[in-house]
């Protein structure tokens, strides 16, 4: 029963949840310390703030945690997918109604009006990489790590998991 009620716990936040993690964490509360008493506000608190110091979404990571804490790594796996659900779920519903209509000329059109915008939402974000990059470690660290990888990746062909593993490497020791 333990483990159906952490699935509960974190399916219903997301499901209700509209906006992310910071949206759901309210429910999330809600569920955790009011319904289940599992903590108390000071702990829940703390777990917040323990979640929002490490990188990654903050849903997944309290519901790692707390799942962790309330059944071991069977909850952690439960209260992780418990939070990853509804979206899955949604994603899985509406990549079948694109598979179904793929031919259809308002989907083709819907695509080609969505790669343009992706293209610039990536640009941005590269950019802001470049930016934050640029004053963290400065231009030749910047540009060395940056060079490398294109001519490690486009000209030598090396896998780019191996390229990050490297840079990552390099970071760790040097920077």
């Amino acid at each position: 029963m333990t483990y159906w009620h952490i699935f509960l716990a974190f399916f219903i936040p997301g499901i209700l949840g509209y906006g992310g993690g910071p949206a759901s964490i309210p429910l999330v509360e809600n569920e955790v310390v009011k319904r289940y008493e599992w903590m108390t506000v000071q702990e829940f608190s703390e777990v917040l703030a323990l979640g929002n110091s490490l990188p990654g979404p903050i849903a997944t990571k309290m519901a790692g945690y707390i799942g962790y804490e309330q059944g071991g790594i069977l909850g952690a796996s439960i209260g992780v997918f418990a939070t990853v659900a509804p979206s899955l779920i949604i994603m899985i519903i509406l990549l079948g109604l694109l598979h179904k209509y793929k031919d259809s000329p308002k989907v083709k059109r819907m695509t080609l009006y969505v790669r343009p915008v992706i293209a610039i939402l990536l640009g941005i974000m590269a950019w802001r990489f470049f930016q934050e990059s640029y004053v963290a470690i400065g231009l030749w660290q910047m540009s060395l790590i940056t060079i490398s990888s294109y001519l490690l990746i486009e000209r030598m062909r090396v896998h780019p998991a191996i390229v990050i593993g490297g840079a990552l490497t390099y970071g760790a020791l040097m920077l």
